[in-house]
């Protein structure tokens, strides 16, 4: 079957759009994705539903170095420092960008 002419013009644009899309959309779905594990403590988007301290809206600084803190364990923690653990510093910057931003 061939296609018309004119659907050529009207695909190839919304293909060529799509492709161009993934490069931003990785960086923040690793962000996001990296934050999950978070949530069954410090609740969805960071905001906590209970005793665990809230972490949304936190500057990306300040939530880099707790991470980074625990990590090393300069910060004592219960859970916290096995968890920073398992996260490069370019990973523990995502996670801590991806709250900084949720209100």
């Amino acid at each position: 079957m061939r296609i018309p002419v004119f659907s050529n013009r009207i695909i190839f644009p919304v293909i060529l759009a799509a492709a161009c899309q993934p490069a931003l959309a990785v960086e923040i779905t690793q962000g996001m994705m990296l934050s999950n594990s978070c949530a069954a403590c410090h609740g969805t988007n960071g905001k906590s539903p209970g005793a665990i301290p809230s972490i949304n809206g936190k500057s990306a600084r300040f939530l880099s170095q707790t991470l980074k803190e625990f990590r090393s364990g300069a910060r004592p923690s219960t859970v916290m420092e096995r968890h920073a653990k398992g996260y490069s510093d370019k990973e523990i910057n995502m996670i801590a960008e991806y709250f900084s931003r949720q209100k």
